[in-house]
């Protein structure tokens, strides 16, 4: 063969090899498509189980997925008619807007999704149980709707009796609160389970919406009592407005937006009766009340009083005091409250909210657990450690600001001096 021919003949064989290597993958699928269309659908578990019965109207359609994500739930009742449900956040079951109703049959068809499209189905159809008979928890939730609330305002819901702590955790997961913008926080209860508080890590950002849900009705609580109600509200955070008061000086520090705009002076509780130090909460606001002690310790006496904001629940008020105005920023002579004039203790009511911080330093006893709505007397590590369930991971308060130079406790510009004295 001459030189020439073997140069042809190898042109036409590079030429045509693509060709060849063309061809044969034409039909041919990318690695991840094939793997996907040959992927096992999600594994899915639902509950209350199939043809289960004698289910708490408080029930819930609980989800478990293994290889996808749930991607469709649809409840109806023995009407066909649908139940409104919304997911839980965590993505394990979904939550009905309302309680069940008793001796009724529920359907349940709840899809899940896997990464590769494909789906699997699950259908299940319980009934519920008939009115319970066992009593009932008696909740109290102390966060009324249409209403606009201090930056410190914990949503707390008391009981009676107080919950065990075996069933704390089935109470907590059905405490809702959603908040707009988001500010997650958490509960924490009390030691004796008579209480429990939810706050955010920091104080609520003025403008905040917050949105409550205990859907506590027919909830068994324990194997003796049941849960008495369903409980909704909704609520604004209005302006940032804090009262310091300092024994040391007898003076109430007044803050809005972290700056002072008055001092007033304030008579506190006698050596026999002190006030309590603490970070409490206003929780009432009267224009006029009617203190009654008769049968407490150190009282027995009965005055009506103007003005009265109250913080603890064993009768700590800050309220008009016209007859201590001459020992007021001198001298304690209340039996707890902080007295401050008849003058002062009115510009406070149009200046204060219910949820407002009240700070109380340098007397002589501390402020007790619960005595109030006392989620902020402690911090943000103890108020966790209160929780019946795990708290979402690095859920803490935002870094602290660098210090001014002349700050005060939670990075406050430090308030100018009073030209006043009032």
């Amino acid at each position: 063969m001459t030189p020439r021919r073997r140069l042809t003949l190898l042109a036409v064989t590079i030429a045509a090899a693509p060709l060849v290597l063309g061809g044969c993958t034409a039909d041919r699928k990318p690695a991840a498509e094939s793997a996907k269309e040959h992927a096992p659908a999600p594994e899915l578990t639902v509950t209350p189980g199939d043809k289960t019965r004698d289910v708490p109207v408080s029930a819930e359609v609980g989800t478990a997925v293994k290889g996808g994500r749930v991607t469709a739930v649809r409840l109806t009742d023995d009407k066909g008619k649908q139940v409104e449900a919304e997911p839980r956040e965590d993505g394990s079951g979904w939550v009905p807007s309302k309680p069940l109703q008793p001796r009724r049959t529920y359907t349940a068809e709840v899809t899940a999704t896997g990464d590769s499209g494909a789906t699997t189905t699950r259908t299940t159809t319980f009934t519920t149980m008939p009115k319970s008979t066992k009593p009932q928890i008696t909740s109290t939730l102390y966060f009324v709707g249409n209403r606009t609330y201090g930056t410190a305002m914990p949503v707390t819901v008391a009981f009676d009796p107080a919950i065990p702590k075996e069933a704390r955790a089935d109470v907590q997961r059905r405490l809702f609160v959603k908040t707009n913008p988001p500010q997650p926080g958490t509960w924490s209860w009390l030691e004796d389970g008579s209480q429990v508080y939810y706050r955010a890590p920091d104080f609520w950002r003025p403008g905040t919406t917050i949105s409550v849900r205990a859907g506590l009705e027919g909830l068994p609580i324990g194997k003796k009592l049941v849960g008495d109600a369903e409980r909704t509200a909704t609520s604004k955070i209005g302006r940032q407005v804090s009262l310091e008061i300092d024994n040391a000086t007898k003076q109430m520090t007044v803050l809005r937006d972290g700056k002072q705009i008055r001092r007033i002076p304030v008579s506190l509780g006698k050596p026999s009766t002190p006030s309590s130090s603490g970070k409490m909460v206003i929780m009432e606001k009267h224009q006029r009340t009617t203190f009654d002690t008769r049968g407490e310790p150190n009282g027995g006496y009965v005055v009506d009083v103007d003005d009265a904001q109250r913080y603890t629940w064993g009768g700590e008020f800050i309220h008009s005091a016209p007859w201590s105005e001459g020992d007021q920023g001198n001298t304690n002579v209340s039996h707890g409250c902080a007295n401050v004039s008849a003058a002062a203790a009115d510009w406070l009511m149009g200046v204060t909210q219910v949820g407002d911080l009240v700070t109380v330093k340098g007397t002589e006893v501390e402020l007790q657990p619960g005595n109030g709505w006392t989620a902020w007397n402690v911090s943000w590590d103890e108020f966790v450690k209160g929780s019946a369930l795990p708290v979402p991971a690095g859920l803490g308060p935002a870094p602290a600001a660098p210090a001014h130079p002349g700050a005060v406790a939670g990075g406050s510009p430090a308030p100018a001096p009073s030209v006043s004295g009032r």
